[in-house]
């Protein structure tokens, strides 16, 4: 019960992580996000299947701080080791949340992580290591896990035969919520395993007793009081027993054990009158199940002690028949499993797409492999091969699904290939003549941009001339020049007219510039800003270009490779699916021959239950005639 309880405790991982992030800065990473989505829906290998990738990518990267995910790095490795948990991978899982223990995270991340690794070890049977994490936890405890790190402390004492320790741990955790009735039933367990019984009883009963509408909370009340009442029952306190044994719901799932269990409480009482009451109901419920086979040999007993042998003799009838009908469905049944029918049922995908898919194979008709799974699925051998064999089921359908998307692959890089390569080589063409052209712009930019640095030093204000400064300057010297050819003198006027031009030019270009020079340094960072968007699109272009040619090019051997990953995979998986197969089969078969074996004992002792009360029956009647 104590596995089953911590599972209770741990069943809301992933929806406490979320709710951490609603409460906190919000979810920021998308991906993580969809992981988490997953997991919610129960469908782990899927939410283990985008994490990893996610967490790989990111642990990857250059600058891991600038991803979205770095604020959530320390949830996401909690996560990873979570969901391996949930798909049961424990080796994985345990390595995972010890790398995040063995970090340099906060207090209160590691103590998070030595509570998972404690569960880990607890749930693979393994209570010392799940122990000697408990112990490592010391300081600041996240407030949620709080109650779940004492409760688990608790049930792995009790794992430990240590019940005085853990009764002392449940005291602390009594009256928590989140555990209500789950506290209470174990303090009763661990008192009674410390030799305690009289405080056990008491414990059992204020959990018998526990208020709530919540269906986890009911069946362990219900257990509860299933439990105290065969207690005070084996103490021979049967009016107490029967107190207990009556809070029971009786649609609950206990709820045929504590019909069965009042009826000898009160039969052990002489009180067969009150018997008949439970006896009678649980005899009219499903013949699969134990109890109600036994009540079907209870009730006829009960008449026969009030010495109503007529009845007994119909009802001791009926059970003959009834025994006779669930030995022919138990014979199906292992017939059916032999050929293979019921690992055929188990899989099917329109039946486990319900949640209820088990009832809902059991309802089946003319399925005699299921007749009897209900009952074994309470075999915890049963469950764990069932698990396993779904599991690889599971497994196995993904792998032939990947199989198949091979060659959508194939054809995704075929019809890429045949769009982009035709128009590439044009493309590559007016490319290169682009490219001549911007660093041909480019290296003049940079030849202008040291021009004007040199200025700073030495100013050069013929270098800011506009065009037409130039040409009449270069006009000037070539008037000035021929006209000395010419012999004109110096003092000519002429020559002192284009020397007077020449001044008034000079003139201008000394006193504009500082003006120039400022107007040319705006003039240039504007250019800086185009060059700078040119560069942008001369990269995106290139990754674009890049894109592009990666989008069909290098995927064969990738391809080809997973191919052969998937292929020996899907053949292990075969192998072992052959292999679990057996072993389920051969454990629903064993459970099966016991409960034929006992069928036919229940079978026998009816019979002669049956000629007995006939007898009597008809002595009784001779008698009656007679007087």
């Amino acid at each position: 019960m104590s596995r089953a309880t911590f599972w209770r405790c741990a069943m809301g991982t992933a929806a406490l992580l979320a709710a951490g992030h609603a409460a906190g800065d919000g979810l920021k990473d998308l991906y993580f996000g969809e992981a988490l989505y997953y997991a919610n829906q129960g469908h782990y290998f899927e939410a283990l299947e985008r994490l990893d990738a996610e967490l790989a990518q990111h642990h990857g990267l250059d600058e891991p701080e600038l991803d979205t995910l770095y604020i959530h790095i320390g949830e996401a490795e909690f996560s990873v080791g979570d969901f391996e948990l949930r798909y049961r991978m424990h080796h994985r899982a345990g390595r995972a949340i010890r790398a995040v223990l063995e970090g340099d995270v906060d207090e209160a991340v590691r103590n998070e992580a030595a509570f998972r690794l404690a569960r880990i070890h607890f749930q693979k049977d393994q209570p010392e290591d799940a122990l000697r994490a408990l112990d490592r936890i010391s300081g600041r405890v996240p407030e949620r896990i709080q109650d779940d790190v004492e409760f688990l402390r608790a049930n792995v004492y009790l794992s430990l035969a240590q019940p005085a320790e853990a009764v002392e741990v449940l005291r602390g955790v009594e009256g928590a919520e989140s555990l209500q009735g789950f506290a209470e039933y174990n303090l009763g367990i661990a008192l009674l395993q410390a030799g305690q019984q009289q405080d056990a009883l008491r414990q059992l009963d204020r959990a018998g007793r526990v208020k709530t509408s919540d269906p986890g909370v009911l069946a362990i009340r219900d257990k509860s009081n299933l439990v105290r009442g065969t207690l005070l029952f084996e103490s021979e306190d049967f009016s107490s027993s029967q107190q207990s044994l009556d809070r029971v719901r009786l649609e609950g799932p206990f709820s045929n054990q504590a019909l069965l269990r009042a009826g000898w409480a009160d039969a052990s009482a002489d009180n067969y009158e009150r018997a008949l009451v439970p006896w009678t109901l649980l005899a009219e419920r499903a013949t699969t199940d134990l109890a109600v086979q036994e009540a079907m040999l209870a009730l006829p007993y009960a008449y026969s002690k009030l010495n109503v042998y007529g009845r007994a003799a119909v009802l001791y009838g009926q059970a003959v028949e009834a025994f006779s009908g669930e030995l022919t469905k138990v014979n199906a049944s292992i017939e059916s499993i032999r050929d293979g029918r019921f690992l055929e049922a188990l899989v099917r995908e329109e039946i486990r797409q319900n949640k209820d898919w088990v009832i809902r194979l059991r309802q089946l008709p003319e399925t005699p492999e299921t007749y009897y799974l209900m009952a074994l699925m309470a075999s915890h051998d049963f469950q764990t091969a069932l698990q396993n064999y779904l599991d690889l089921e599971d497994l196995r359908k993904k792998l032939v699904s990947w199989q198949s998307s091979f060659d959508a692959f194939d054809d995704m890089i075929r019809l890429r290939r045949a769009y982009y390569e035709p128009l590439l080589p044009e493309i590559d063409s007016q490319f290169r003549k682009l490219d001549a052209q911007i660093r041909l712009r480019m290296e003049q930019r940079e030849n202008l941009a040291k021009r004007l640095e040199s200025m700073l030093v030495a100013p050069r204000p013929d270098y800011l001339a506009t065009a037409e400064e130039r040409f009449q300057s270069v006009r000037l010297d070539a008037i000035d020049a021929q006209l000395e050819a010419a012999g004109y003198a110096e003092d000519d006027p002429q020559r002192v007219r284009v020397a007077r031009l020449k001044g008034a030019l000079h003139w201008t270009l000394e006193t504009a510039y500082h003006e120039r020079l400022t107007e040319t340094y705006e003039n240039l960072s504007e250019l800086n800003t185009v060059v700078a968007d040119l560069q942008s699109r001369y990269q995106g272009f290139v990754r674009t270009r890049q894109a592009a040619m990666h989008s069909y090019v290098g995927y064969e051997i990738p391809i080809q490779r997973l191919r052969t990953r998937v292929a020996s995979g899907l053949k292990r998986l075969n192998l072992l699916m052959a292999r679990q197969g057996h072993m389920l089969e051969t454990v629903a078969i064993n459970e099966l021959k016991i409960r034929r074996k006992r069928l036919e004992m229940y079978q026998n002792e009816a019979r002669y239950a049956f000629a007995d009360s006939y007898d009597r029956a008809a002595r009784s009647q001779a008698r009656e005639e007679q007087g």
